[in-house]
């Protein structure tokens, strides 16, 4: 994860050559070794759920792990409740809300709940993504309910007490519910946030120079303008020289508005915009009567009519061979693995 200006300082200068040559060798196809990533411990199989079973993911033990390092974490078990024990939920307030058994005591269980958290929470490992199990009051994401006295839940819904720790110390890692993986949009924005996570961190986070940071925004300009043109202006200002201040500050700026920007799905009508800037790449190698057929497939996306992976296909095909370097090496086309086949669904 990246953390704050003085979480490098342990980093040595030994390490950051092998860091920056693992950095530059960096490709979604070509991993030198897996990406770090937090999951609830039931999504592995382990049986450390209120009833002594698990809730196996079989997304995330087959595709995934293929990608993956999984440090796992349960939190009602750091905190002690045993396995198997009473259900749990949240009561009172959606603001401040309070852990209890579901049944048979009102005991206070919060205190001790987040103590196990954060305890866990400050010797975290570094990380570039997080899978939390749904639906649950400890580590659900969204819509998690907060019961009321009279035992109806308030219509306000929150996160989990541990995801709500976990965002709130760690505001730009990507966090996602297993359940909301099955959602092609979801899942992809999610797996691309941890590719370009774990890339920054890489090739810029430890070691940041001016250089490494305009040659990853160089690599991700147009990812970024899919997902907000905003974002790609602000973004090409803030590295434009204008404004002076140390690296390091301007490393958390860059990173911190360039997670942001990529924190929702990309609108089919902005990767439209997109496909066509890139289409203007081949305006004097391709015949036009090819960049004809290249702007009807962009056309059928635009409709509906196929998925992503169609026009991006075909483009890439093209530019791969008349391309410059800049536009061979956009992420926009490779943001994570192919043999993933996220693209074939969105």
């Amino acid at each position: 994860m990246m953390k704050s200006h003085d979480a490098n300082s342990n980093i040595s200068s030994g390490s950051n050559t092998s860091i920056r040559q693992k950095a530059d060798a960096f490709r979604p196809d070509h991993l030198i070794g897996k990406i770090p990533v937090g999951i609830s411990s039931c999504l592995l199989g382990d049986n450390v759920r209120f009833n002594g079973g698990h809730s196996r993911s079989t997304y995330c033990l087959r595709p995934l792990s293929e990608y993956f390092e999984y440090k796992k974490f349960c939190p009602e078990v750091a905190a002690g409740f045993g396995t198997p024990r009473p259900t749990l939920r949240l009561i009172g307030d959606p603001n401040s809300p309070v852990m209890t058994y579901t049944k048979g005591t009102e005991e206070d269980l919060t205190g001790q709940f987040k103590q196990a958290s954060e305890r866990y929470l400050a010797t975290m490992p570094e990380l570039d993504g997080y899978i939390v199990m749904k639906n649950s009051p400890s580590c659900g994401m969204s819509r998690i309910k907060v019961y009321q006295e009279n035992g109806h839940p308030h219509m306000e819904r929150v996160s989990g007490l541990f995801t709500d720790a976990l965002m709130r110390k760690f505001p730009l890692l990507p966090v996602e519910e297993d359940g909301r993986l099955n959602d092609p949009a979801l899942r992809e924005n999610f797996m691309l946030r941890v590719f370009a996570h774990h890339e920054f961190r890489l090739s810029v986070a430890y070691a940041p120079t001016m250089k490494a940071l305009i040659d990853f925004h160089s690599r991700y300009k147009y990812l970024v303008m899919a997902h907000s043109q905003p974002a790609y202006k602000s973004l090409g200002r803030l590295l434009s020289g204008q404004e002076k201040c140390a690296i390091e500050t301007l490393c958390e700026r860059y990173v911190s508005e360039f997670m942001t920007a990529l924190s929702k799905p990309a609108k089919r009508r902005n990767h439209c915009n997109v496909l066509m800037h890139l289409v203007g790449y081949l305006k004097k190698a391709v015949d036009a009567s090819i960049r004809k057929d290249i702007l009807e497939v962009i056309e059928q996306y635009r409709r509906g009519e196929v998925f992503l992976t169609t026009p991006m296909t075909i483009l890439h095909h093209y530019l791969k061979q008349y391309g410059s370097d800049y536009v061979k090496h956009q992420r926009y086309f490779e943001p994570y693995p192919k043999a993933l086949g996220i693209r074939n669904s969105v």
